[in-house]
């Protein structure tokens, strides 16, 4: 997939840890609580159901608000290639306010792991919107926080 720089935003990194490392932290929802959100947003809730059409849900808190994202996977290629999507609900509903679809693939490399995140919008306006919200700081603080995890596992 070619990336649309209008539509699509990307963090790719090489990481220290294996692939299987780095699935374990997506797909455990005891680990994904540990790193999902950038601190000090906590993240106090994950679902996920690793199937095409189970439930991806986390809840975040930051400043006494709430913060859930409801989705669900399109694809699972363990341990290679995970994508998401909050345009969908569990079981192929459609959401009321989709944002992005997220694509995460997983190559190992030099005794390491590229990391890659894309992440499609519908349109420039969202890309911008999401990119403005701060993505890579975000996205690449998170993944920080993976990283250091995984190390421990």
């Amino acid at each position: 997939m070619i990336l649309d720089p209008d539509r699509d935003l990307e963090l790719t990194r090489l990481v220290s840890a294996s692939p299987a490392q780095i699935w374990r932290c997506w797909t455990d929802p005891a680990l994904l609580r540990r790193w999902w959100a950038p601190q000090p947003v906590e993240t106090v809730e994950a679902v996920i159901e690793l199937r095409p059409g189970g439930r991806f849900f986390t809840r975040m808190l930051h400043d006494g608000r709430s913060f859930p994202v409801e989705g669900t996977f399109l694809e699972i290629v363990p341990q290679e290639r995970l994508v998401l999507t909050d345009a969908l609900t569990a079981g192929w509903r459609p959401a009321p306010e989709p944002f992005f679809t997220a694509i995460l693939t997983l190559a190992p490399e030099a005794g390491q792991t590229r990391y890659t995140a894309r992440v499609l919008h519908r349109d420039a306006a969202q890309q911008r919107r999401h990119a403005e919200m701060g993505f890579h700081s975000g996205w690449g603080t998170a993944l920080t926080q993976l990283e250091a995890l995984a190390a421990t596992l």
